[in-house]
């Protein structure tokens, strides 16, 4: 009795052996080939996961120094270049224009010799009249004529530029993103109410790399997590209600969170104080401040608006026993350019430009840093629903380009706007309040994930909801 010849041929040494198959090349190997094999495909995927990681290091260096953009440098170098051709033809033409002066000072000075001459010879015989004297008036007027604006000397701009000019031509206009209008609930939505699987008016929003988000719990008075596809969140901050203990919180705002620390900072609006948590231990960072919205810079400051001076400040990390130093508004409550009206949140850019969003004015200002007034680059034409209008804004986040988007409060909706433009356009909602999936209800604030999703504080649906992009 035979026994079945159960070996084939491997794909690497040719021998027949028990083998086997490969999914991905459709191939046999034996054991000892196979796992070679599989260690060349271990090989080949840290390979390009090296290479992911070396494009994604190269996307994050050129959104933080996009000075260093290779077309940058080309019109850099044209700068240069043409600053130096410039400064050369200025030179030769000063050089010209101090020689052809200097022969014209030579010719006013000898006819200026010559009317001196002149006028001693009537000094010395005595004899002249009104003719002799009306000709020294007239010559003496010529000469200071020509000395002050020489005829033979004049400067012209020529129509027809020596510098090369150089033109930026866009292969394709930059697109906007666009998302989903039926938005995913991906926390609360449970109703309004203190349960851990429910949320009482969340204001401000927090997404990580986890997708794990964190939210200013206003109304419960706390500060919840909710891990990734988590049906309920966890307290991370705030405890037993409304209260001023160091481990309390009265309606938090806004928040920061310190993902290297794992601490987060807390607008806590009603204490009138900005307070840290770390691992449950508090600091009172700022005190004796009506504090809403926080934002932090590159360079680590602090800012922080305050409703009640209608003004925003800033502090340096870690310097906190000084009253900061005033980077918007601070003018008194009104609609002047130097003015704010109930500052909520901020947003601050790597240039350190501050946007606001100056609720009861129904505008977003930006100050640029140390400018004495701000801009409106949102709204500013009163309260209403029309695209040039805002309603009571909030939650604001800058993107590339300049484009703006805001928590349109009392409108129900997100909007774009493209720094400069005399309007926006919605992004999602504005489909009246209500707690359908393309509604909202005063939404608060607004954040993105790494890929692109945009999450929205949905006020008083007491939920957060997530409007998937379209890719």
């Amino acid at each position: 009795m035979t026994m079945a010849n159960n070996k084939t041929q491997c794909f690497i040494c040719n021998k027949n052996k028990i083998t086997y198959p490969c999914e991905g090349c459709s191939q046999r190997f034996c054991l000892m080939d196979l796992t070679e094999h599989r260690q060349i495909l271990n090989n080949q995927l840290h390979h390009i996961t090296n290479e992911y990681n070396e494009f994604k290091q190269t996307i994050n260096e050129q959104k933080q120094n996009p000075q260093n953009h290779s077309l940058i440098k080309k019109i850099n170098q044209w700068e240069i270049n043409s600053i130096e051709i410039i400064q050369q033809k200025a030179q030769e033409y000063r050089q010209m224009l101090i020689k052809s002066s200097q022969t014209c000072l030579n010719d006013i000075e000898m006819k200026f010799k010559d009317l001196n001459e002149h006028i001693k010879q009537l000094h010395s015989e005595n004899e002249f009249n009104e003719i002799n004297l009306n000709y020294l008036r007239k010559q003496l007027m010529k000469i200071t004529q020509e000395l002050n604006n020489p005829s033979n000397i004049s400067v012209q701009q020529s129509p027809q530029p020596f510098i090369n000019d150089i033109s930026i031509i866009l292969s394709r206009k930059p697109t906007f993103n666009k998302w989903k209008q039926n938005a995913i609930t991906v926390t609360g939505g449970n109703g309004e109410g203190k349960e851990l699987n429910q949320l009482n008016r969340p204001t401000g929003i927090f997404i990580n790399k986890k997708k794990d988000i964190i939210i200013t719990d206003c109304y419960n008075h706390r500060v919840v997590e909710w891990k990734y596809n988590a049906k309920e969140g966890q307290i991370i901050a705030g405890r037993d209600g409304q209260r001023n203990r160091m481990d309390q919180l009265n309606y938090p705002a806004d928040l920061i969170v310190d993902q290297q620390s794992h601490s987060i900072i807390v607008a806590d609006c009603k204490n009138r104080r900005v307070i840290q948590w770390l691992n449950q231990n508090q600091q009172i960072l700022i005190k004796n401040i009506g504090c809403f919205g926080l934002a932090i810079d590159e360079s680590g400051f602090l800012y922080v608006s305050d409703i009640a001076k209608n003004e925003v400040r800033r502090w340096k990390m870690g310097e906190y026993n000084n009253e900061g130093i005033i980077v918007a508004g601070g003018n008194g409550q009104g609609n002047q350019l130097n003015q704010l009206d109930c500052p909520t949140f901020i947003f601050v850019d790597a240039d350190q430009s501050v946007y606001v969003s100056d609720r009861d004015n129904n505008r977003v200002m930006k100050w640029r840093k140390d400018a004495k007034e701000g801009t409106i680059v949102a709204g500013g034409n009163g309260e209403g629903r029309n695209r040039n209008q805002l309603y009571h804004p909030q939650g604001i986040i800058v993107g590339d380009l300049g484009r703006i988007y805001v928590a349109d409060y009392l409108n129900h909706r997100i909007v774009r706007w493209y720094e400069g433009k005399e309007e926006g356009e919605i992004v999602v909602g504005g489909n009246g309040e209500g707690n359908e999936p393309n509604q909202l209800s005063r939404p608060n604030s607004l954040s993105f994930d790494d890929e692109g999703n945009l999450y929205v504080a949905d006020g008083w649906n007491h939920r957060i909801q997530k409007f998937e992009m379209i890719l």
